[in-house]
């Protein structure tokens, strides 16, 4: 509370916070901009029956369930940045832009991922329309109306995009990520106002089983998220001329979650597409081939066992994957070769390489079992507990308490910087 009080006392401060508040503000009267022809009811019935666009709908700040001109959040911007960070593994051109060129080299990487955002954003807008006309929520559109409305999509898209740098240039916060805490934070009042209307005295020990098992999970969200591994590091002493250099210890973090949410939107990704490429065959005069595209739509709309465990399988394989994409154990290795520094009791080179990598992946293991367990929690405690009104999520606490926990680090930053400047 001293902290807040602090950062409202000082006018610098009190403006960017005052900026960002409007520019959310500025998104949320976006998201509730409806696209012309929608169904309400069909369109509610829809994500109440299918869990991943429940989940997807996260990812795209709350705006997908509107169907509204900004519909696609900013989804499309972040699986451009992820394609581009898959592609430094093949293209090592882009790798050397990434990780070596500095703060330039990094500018013109994510001026690549604006520019995948615009075919990406079209792409997913209209197959969305497709699969919602499908599913009669949109009526049938002319070739006209609907690539006006994908354009209108698209240009949400970039517009969210955009606001989320201009949040970003106030060093207070990922813009991007406070946009789409915004939209989770946003789905809580209205479903504390739904379960207070459906008050029923019996649910009050699941309520309060519920608002347990709550506290427990965002604990252990804290802790995963801030927890480390610290591999000691020591640097020789140096003489340049008159000077020593050198001779410190400090050490290496590596994260027990090193991949974050990337994870899980890789997993529902491909758990996304089968039940969307099934729902086009569904209403076919074929009768087989509508029988089979009806299994396929049953099996991953969420509802099944064997659905939770494929999920949990492919969240936690992809936090491997992803893991080995961000921290590479030879080019750490080499930096801390490069400058001057050794692991006490471990030779330089290879072998340093080898110890790193058997350090993550013990360590990623703690992590990809968390994230996993995090992202079937919401299935669990809804067949086990019936709270499916109440119920927000596991990815959205983390995203949540993951955004909260970075914003205050960049507050705790800048209240520093002024201590510094005092000096």
């Amino acid at each position: 509370m001293q902290k807040l009080l602090l950062i409202w006392k000082i006018p610098e401060i009190r403006t960017k916070v005052l900026f960002i508040i409007a520019m959310l503000a500025i998104f949320r009267v976006a998201a509730a901009i409806p696209i012309s022809g929608v169904d309400p009811e069909r369109l509610s019935q829809f994500f109440s029956q299918n869990q991943l666009f429940g989940l997807l709908n996260i990812f795209t700040g709350g705006t997908l369930e509107n169907m509204s001109l900004a519909m696609l959040g900013v989804a499309p911007y972040i699986t451009a940045t992820i394609i581009l960070q898959l592609l430094t593994m093949i293209f090592p051109r882009l790798k050397q832009m990434y990780y070596e060129e500095g703060e330039q080299g990094r500018q013109r990487f994510n001026q690549y991922g604006r520019l995948l955002t615009v075919p990406l954003a079209a792409l997913q807008g209209f197959g969305f329309m497709r699969l919602l006309q499908s599913q009669d929520v949109l009526p049938s559109l002319g070739l006209f109306p609907l690539l006006a409305n994908v354009a209108v999509v698209t240009a949400g898209s970039l517009f969210l995009m955009w606001l989320g740098e201009l949040i970003s240039e106030k060093k207070l916060g990922n813009g991007v990520s406070l946009i789409i805490f915004a939209g989770i934070v946003a789905v809580v009042p209205p479903t504390l106002v739904r379960t207070f209307q459906t008050w029923d005295p019996s649910k009050l020990p699941t309520l309060i089983a519920f608002a347990v098992i709550s506290v427990i999970v965002i604990a252990s969200v804290c802790l995963i998220n801030e927890a480390q591994r610290r591999v000691p590091v020591a640097y020789a002493k140096r003489v340049r001329g008159n000077k020593l250099y050198g001779g410190v210890s400090t050490h290496l973090p590596i994260r027990v979650n090193s991949a974050g949410v990337i994870p899980i939107i890789f997993a529902l990704s491909i758990l996304l597409f089968p039940g969307m490429v099934a729902s086009f065959f569904m209403a076919t005069d074929i009768a087989w081939l509508a029988n089979t595209a009806n299994k396929v739509q049953n099996f991953f709309s969420g509802t099944s066992w064997s659905y939770a465990v494929m999920y949990f399988l492919l969240v936690f394989g992809f936090t491997y994957f992803y893991t080995a994409i961000v921290f590479d154990p030879k080019e750490v290795s080499r930096n801390i070769q490069r400058a001057g520094g050794f692991i006490p009791g471990i030779r330089p080179g290879d072998p340093t390489a080898q110890f790193l990598g058997r350090v993550i992946n013990r360590v990623t293991l703690i992590g990809a079992v968390f994230l996993a367990l995090i992202a079937v929690l919401p299935q669990v405690v809804q067949q086990t507990m019936n709270l499916a009104t109440l119920t927000i999520g596991g990815t959205a606490v983390l995203i949540v308490v993951s955004v909260v926990l970075e914003t205050a680090r960049q507050f705790d930053a800048q209240l520093s910087m002024r201590e510094y400047e005092g000096v």
